[in-house]
């Protein structure tokens, strides 16, 4: 068996890192909320129609809390399909959990780490891997539970956009603004420090560089999160209307979701002022090397910390987490308090999981 012993780390293979960013949905209920009434009956049919086609139903019983008026999550996943000729179906490598409550009138995010320790909930096995191979192996329906399940938070629904969709949805609403807290260099392309107006092609950069960022995937995320944000202002602008057909076309390809028309437009009533206070946030991991591979251990007490937050959002009570990634944690007590040091060693096959671990 392997023991815990110290691992150099392997080199990086060389990459293309694509944009891991999901915001069709925000958008779309952004561009709802801003006009109200008047402003969803004016764009029903044309909406609509472009909507259908992003459309999928749910396996087994549809969520009703928009129609209900109840703060709900989202699940936004940013796939793989669609960059550097993929055709394939691709990992979800931007997870984030999105709650909007209409009675504080608040939106939040949490990105999760993409390489984030967790249970495939739905595998016919017990099966420990990176978080974000949930949707390759079972779609957007094996990621909504295993990540409701790592958080022990209700996930009401999804979307997913395959990530070259981007540049063309940033095009799409004429660019936008973005304050770089550091020069960004990526794929040919350079942002330096400052406030920038970005196309699609320079927005797509932004989002991807990771290597060069000192807070590595974290810094990667936190621009992830401005571009989502970035978006959603442009189009609660008074120029955003008129880019809104374009906006439509470049969603239509790229955008899959569980929530059909209706029920936007019954949010664009509801949760019509949560457009303006949108926060950000996120699961802070310890990097560790598993048998060759790197990946994100979040602590018992961190996965608690962001369950909390995400359950005060959604209205619920405080529970503790209690799951496979918490039964291990309790294993090692490197990983069951809350520090964030950098751990390079790790013996997986001993220390943290074998296969009757718990």
């Amino acid at each position: 068996m392997e023991t815990r012993q110290q691992h150099q780390k392997p080199p990086r293979k060389k990459r293309h890192w694509g944009l891991r960013i999901l915001l069709a949905l925000l958008v779309l209920i952004v561009m709802a909320l801003i006009g109200g009434g008047i402003y969803v009956h004016q764009l029903y049919q044309k909406t609509g129609k472009s909507f259908n086609k992003m459309y999928t139903p749910p396996k087994g019983t549809a969520s009703t809390k928009i129609q209900q008026g109840k703060p709900f999550s989202i699940l936004f996943l940013g796939v793989d399909t669609g960059a550097d000729g993929r055709i394939d179906r691709g990992n979800s490598d931007t997870l984030i959990v999105v709650t909007v409550n209409p009675k504080t009138r608040k939106t939040s995010m949490h990105s999760i780490p993409r390489d984030t320790l967790a249970e495939m909930i739905g595998d016919k096995k017990r099966n420990m891997q990176k978080l974000n191979a949930a949707y390759n192996l079972g779609k957007s329906t094996m990621a909504k539970k295993s990540v409701g399940h790592l958080l022990n938070v209700p996930i009401d629904y999804y979307v997913t956009m395959n990530m070259g969709g981007l540049k063309t949805i940033v095009n799409a609403v004429g660019g936008i603004e973005v304050n770089a807290k550091m020069n960004v260099g990526f794929d040919g392309v350079w942002i330096t420090k400052g406030k920038h107006h970005l196309n699609g092609t320079q927005a797509l950069a932004y989002a991807r560089m990771r290597y060069q960022d000192p807070k590595g995937d974290y810094g990667r995320q936190m621009r992830q999160q401005e571009v989502i944000k970035a978006v959603a202002k442009k189009l609660i602008s008074p120029k955003g209307i008129g880019h809104y057909d374009d906006l439509l076309k470049a969603l239509q390809p790229n955008v899959r979701t569980d929530i059909n028309f209706n029920t936007l437009a019954t949010a664009a009533f509801k949760y019509r002022h949560n457009a303006s206070k949108i926060t950000s946030e996120h699961l802070q991991g310890n990097s560790a090397w598993i048998n060759g591979s790197s990946y994100q251990i979040a602590a018992t007490n961190e996965l608690n910390r962001v369950s909390s937050n995400i359950r005060k959002e959604l209205g619920l009570k405080a529970e503790k987490v209690d799951n496979a990634e918490t039964r291990l944690n309790a294993l090692n007590p490197t990983f069951n308090g809350s520090t964030n040091q950098d751990f390079n060693t790790f013996g997986l096959d001993t220390v943290y999981y074998t296969e009757n671990t718990y």
